[in-house]
């Protein structure tokens, strides 16, 4: 498991979610659906995916998968995951987006993935993060639908680990 580090860009720690952080990280997911994506999704797109983050929903991520946390004066600002070779729930407070908090937990991903001896990392990116996926060097694949929610799923080789034969 990697250690704690500091986040270099940003005023804020970087490290590995633990049980009592559920309540934090829903606060921070919600939060960026409903002010963020919101702008690029209808309102029933983002209240059915809201329902997969909960405290409840997000203490089933966290035995799921390797989730880590940007907190910042003891409140957690920004949260990303790993689920195998996919990223997944990158989100980060509306009111600090834009700051670096979101490379950082990239960056904090990335290491572990490499730890993990994995070689491309996917993303399924919604039509908000796209942008920013694309400024860390992740290429589009291929679009997917569920009803009207779009999503980009986007992949990237890591540094330092060979891609293809």
């Amino acid at each position: 498991m990697p250690m704690p580090i500091e986040a270099s860009a940003v005023n804020c720690l970087i490290r590995a979610a633990e049980r009592e952080d559920a309540k934090g990280i829903s606060i921070v997911i919600v939060a960026g659906l409903r002010e963020t994506n919101a702008q690029d999704y209808p309102e029933a797109v983002i209240a059915r995916v809201e329902q997969n983050f909960s405290p409840a929903a997000v203490l089933d991520l966290l035995a799921r998968r390797l989730v880590f946390v940007a907190v910042e004066n003891d409140v957690i600002v920004g949260t990303a995951s790993l689920d195998g070779t996919v990223v997944r729930t990158v989100f980060v407070a509306p009111s600090r987006q834009g700051q670096g908090i979101g490379r950082a937990l990239m960056a904090h991903v990335e290491r572990a993935a490499v730890e993990q001896c994995i070689d491309v990392l996917a993303v399924p990116s919604s039509v908000t993060a796209e942008a920013f996926y694309m400024k860390l060097g992740f290429i589009s694949v291929r679009d997917s639908y569920h009803g009207e929610e779009r999503t980009i799923v986007m992949e990237r080789p890591l540094a330092g680990r060979p891609h293809g034969p």
